[in-house]
């Protein structure tokens, strides 16, 4: 059974994955203006069905970000309250939060997301010459 080390380094992780995860949703900001600029400096077709593309992207990766910083954030006070209240972490309670599945969602959204930066910066190299 974990001990109130574990729940902390839990803890730990999970305000540091909200804080990346936060810093992406400006990142995602900073982009959607990037698009608004370029779609009214090159008003072509081409452009205008990569930005659509993109768009929806953000969309996209916002509302995965949403669900995943929530459910962070809920799980995140659960293990400060076990650790403020000195219990133990049961194994119940660790495979209720599904820590495991949480990590792999959010492995997958950030190699998504590096994916998404890459393809727009080609987009974006591709009509800024």
């Amino acid at each position: 059974m974990p001990s109130a080390l574990p729940i902390m380094k839990l803890h730990l992780r999970y305000r540091l994955w909200i804080a990346e995860l936060n810093a992406d949703i400006n990142v995602l900001r900073i982009l959607t203006d990037y698009i608004i600029e370029l779609e009214n400096k090159k008003n072509l077709p081409e452009v205008l069905k990569g930005t659509g593309n993109f768009k929806k992207q953000f969309a996209d990766l916002r509302k995965k970000i949403d669900e995943l910083s929530h459910e962070m954030h809920l799980i995140k006070m659960k293990l400060a309250t076990v650790a403020r209240e000195n219990k133990p972490l049961t194994k119940k309670s660790f495979s209720e939060d599904n820590h495991k599945a949480i990590k792999r969602r959010y492995t997958s959204f950030r190699k998504i997301f590096s994916t998404m930066k890459k393809d727009f910066a080609r987009f974006e190299g591709k009509w800024l010459r």
